[in-house]
């Protein structure tokens, strides 16, 4: 039964038994049910085809789409969500002011869940991992700290394209559920074990000090952990400066994105899985992330925010895994 004959029958019943319709719902994903939702006073399309997409924009009927978390956005008509089209256009000519070498992507699974790691040196690794995912051409959902999502025009955009919205320090485990949601749906997962951005001398150690969450998620899942290593994104993007270096075109510096094969775990030790990552990680670096290199004042200024006025030895002191 569909078309007229599915709207005739909801007529039939709904008159059997004293039900009005223009109080009624309707949910749909077929073109075909066009006279069932227009019978109805508040019809809803889900998941709608391309031809019913069409028609709910013409009428201004609303979208359900179950196929993304929710809060994220798809694009109107064409029903791809926000991020696969921005997708699109993720290529490194959009950031002239960087000289990007992406390699490994092919140890990106092409359908399946999977969690990508990696090492935190900028605010620009976002937008490097993306790039290095765009080639795959899946979406993934990012793990950002609270204050992206709340910010006025930033936070709307980082949940239209999928995020996933941490609160440091406060040991909820809220965020870990949606991630586990999101790998058991068959999702990508990214997120930088470090937590945040190291400070000071911290920021030079060639040993990477990783949080347990994704080893927690990994053992939760049993989903591949995916490294990769990042290198250069400081120099695009200071951690002391509020915006990226976008003046410099005519010598941007290099940015190395590096993924790795899958890390072997053993699902039982969060410290000893973390550090596995963490070595993993570190391997595709290139040698001078390997090394112990005593950084310039200059150097270690350029670590902190430029509005820190914290401890600058504390970053040493922090035990990564217990916050």
């Amino acid at each position: 039964m569909w078309s007229r004959g599915k709207r005739d029958a909801v007529r039939a019943w709904s008159q059997d038994n004293d039900v009005e319709l223009s109080g009624s719902y309707a949910y749909s994903d077929s073109v075909f049910d066009e006279p069932l939702l227009t019978a109805v006073g508040f019809p809803h399309c889900v998941n709608p085809d391309w031809r019913l997409r069409l028609m709910a924009a013409a009428r201004r009927w609303p979208v359900m789409h179950l196929d993304v978390p929710h809060g994220v956005a798809k694009v109107p008509i064409i029903g791809l969500e926000a991020q696969q089209m921005l997708m699109k256009f993720a290529r490194p000519e959009a950031f002239p002011y960087a000289r990007f070498t992406i390699t490994g992507t092919e140890n990106i699974p092409k359908d399946s869940a999977a969690i990508l790691c990696g090492n935190h040196r900028s605010y620009f690794d976002i937008a490097a991992v993306s790039l290095a995912v765009a080639k795959t051409g899946r979406a993934v959902r990012f793990l950002g700290k609270k204050e992206v999502f709340d910010a006025p025009v930033i936070g709307p955009i980082a949940t239209a394209l999928g995020g996933i919205r941490v609160e440091r320090g406060t040991g909820s485990d809220e965020p870990l559920r949606a991630a586990t949601e999101l790998i058991n749906a068959g999702d990508l997962v990214a997120l930088m074990p470090q937590g945040t951005i190291p400070r000071g001398r911290a920021f030079f150690d060639p040993i990477l000090k990783g949080r347990w969450g994704a080893a927690k998620l990994a053992a939760a899942t049993r989903a591949p952990v995916i490294p990769i290593g990042i290198w250069g994104t400081e120099k695009v993007w200071p951690r002391n400066a509020k915006l990226p270096n976008i003046t410099n075109i005519t010598s941007p510096p290099d940015v190395l994105i590096v993924v790795g094969t899958p890390v072997h775990l053993g699902y039982t030790d969060p410290d000893a899985d973390t550090a596995a990552i963490m070595t993993a990680i570190s391997a595709l670096l290139p040698p001078e992330g390997r090394e112990y290199y005593e950084p310039t004042e200059d150097e270690l200024r350029r670590s902190y925010p430029s509005n820190y006025a914290g401890d600058p030895n504390a970053e040493d002191e922090r035990r990564p895994g217990t916050d």
